[in-house]
């Protein structure tokens, strides 16, 4: 992980279900959003997925990287553990970021969603009950 405003970058541990897939992430996430397309969904388990974006060089898989089971290609794909099947990150924007499953942490990063986004297919048997936008489709991180 390089660059100087990284480098005093606070760095998080995240971990699989089962343990056998770990990571390494530096606290400088972009934004973070939850998402409640049925892709998010499907690939969850859960009724959004919330997710911490930040550039691809910024993670690290650091324990059991053939344990790794990808779904997609080099500029977009969903990494999940190969044993336990828990969405790690997901590849994104042409290959130049990551989102980061924020359920798969260990330790607590400084950013928190600020948005809910395609709701426009959410999960109806959801309610949004928190104070965050709420957007019918995808929002351009900055």
């Amino acid at each position: 992980m390089s660059g100087s405003a990284i480098q005093n970058a606070r760095i998080l541990v995240g971990e699989c279900f089962c343990r056998t897939v770990g990571y390494a992430v530096a606290d400088a996430f972009e934004y973070a959003l939850n998402c409640h397309c049925s892709n998010c969904r499907r690939t969850t388990g859960s009724a959004f997925k919330p997710f911490a974006g930040i550039a691809r060089d910024k993670l690290r898989v650091t324990k059991g990287d053939d344990g790794l089971m990808i779904h997609g290609d080099a500029t977009g794909h969903n990494a999940h553990c190969r044993r336990c099947g828990s969405l790690l990150y997901s590849v994104v924007r042409d290959g130049a970021y990551v989102h980061v499953a924020m359920g798969t942490l260990v330790d607590d990063p400084s950013i928190r969603p600020t948005a809910h986004i395609f709701v426009g297919s959410k999960a109806p048997w959801v309610s949004i009950t928190d104070d965050l936008p709420q957007y019918e489709g995808h929002v351009v991180p900055r």
